[in-house]
């Protein structure tokens, strides 16, 4: 059907749709020849085992054995993201996660939070840019900002988006009470250049001033920090983490057209998201994930009832399973 498409002599006409078929046809091809990969390994894998059973061979039984269970697990993420079929599931991904009310409490549970998105980053073989940071007074972060690039990024992270609910023994409490932290995680798709995002530079207020730190020898001297604020939506973004003013304004640049971006495609939306009225708002105090550290050890997912007890795996990184089981649950 694309080629057909792209075969039509007035095709090469508008190149901004004709960017986004080529990409289409791109990521389709890419998952035809992994599927004909998968296909060709699985039947390499079924001869040697067969030729394993034959000989009576335990070494190569062992090593038919090794390879078709590397083959099973390709074909389940393959089958996960074929899953992913959304018009921005495979776009990179920025995500800001926010402290709520509570002080210190709250934001050393931001920067829990952090941790383990840059853990889960890096297991994915994904690439993490810090895009902006603000610290805490005493400790932990009040907000952050950041990418996270690679294939389907956006489709995984955006299970991710909600308020994150945290109990534990307050360690910076002297009375040893429990306390129930809260932090948000929006994530965005990373928009591609080729997606216009209209924005008048009259419609922009741009501020510059100096960069935050930890004081010392990180304070910056020079005005590099920018903050943007577009003026008719009340978006407001910066970025303060190059020591380049006019780098730290493509970032910033680049999260506003992204947030316009997610807010026009919410209005497309709107009508589809009424048909969804039984599913819970994404708000303040409407937690999607409990992470319960005192008096017992678990986290929950409440949107599908998932529960996994080794806490330290998940704030570790280990949040696969709640990702696929959300998405999975999206389809029906």
């Amino acid at each position: 059907m694309i080629e057909q498409v792209i075969s039509k002599k007035d095709f090469w006409n508008e190149p901004e749709k004709t960017k986004t078929i080529l990409k289409e046809r791109a990521l389709l091809n890419q998952q035809v020849d992994a599927f004909k990969k998968l296909l060709f390994d699985a039947e390499e894998g079924e001869l040697l085992l067969n030729l394993a059973i034959e000989e009576s061979d335990d070494e190569t039984l062992r090593e038919a054995s090794a390879q078709l269970e590397d083959i099973q697990k390709r074909v389940t993420a393959f089958s996960f993201i074929i899953m992913l079929s959304g018009e921005d599931d495979h776009n990179n991904a920025i995500v800001s996660i926010n402290a709520g009310a509570g002080g210190t409490e709250a934001q050393d549970w931001a920067e829990m939070l952090f941790r383990m998105y840059t853990r889960w980053v890096d297991k994915k073989g994904f690439k993490l840019e810090l895009i902006d940071m603000q610290p805490g007074e005493e400790a932990g972060i009040k907000g952050v900002t950041f990418t996270a690039s690679g294939e389907y990024a956006y489709g995984y992270l955006k299970a991710e988006s909600g308020v994150h609910r945290l109990v534990r023994i307050s360690p910076f409490n002297a009375s040893g009470k429990r306390h129930t932290s809260f932090a948000s995680v929006f994530v965005y798709p990373e928009v591609e250049n080729e997606i216009v995002v209209d924005l008048d530079e009259k419609d922009l207020r741009v501020d510059v001033f100096r960069a935050s730190g930890a004081g010392g020898q990180h304070v910056n001297k020079t005005s590099s920090a920018v903050r943007i604020t577009h003026l008719p939506s009340g978006i407001v973004v910066q970025c303060q983490q190059e020591k380049s003013q006019h780098r730290n304004k493509d970032m910033a640049m680049k999260v506003l057209r992204a947030k316009l971006y997610q807010k026009e495609k919410e209005k497309q939306e709107e009508k589809i998201k009424e048909m969804h009225e039984t599913k819970s708002e994404i708000a303040w105090g409407n937690q999607i994930r409990s992470y319960v550290l005192h008096p017992y050890q678990l986290v929950k997912d409440h949107r599908i009832n998932m529960e996994i007890g080794n806490v330290t795996s998940v704030l570790d990184g280990a949040i696969d399973p709640f990702i696929e089981g959300v998405l999975v649950s999206n389809l029906s």
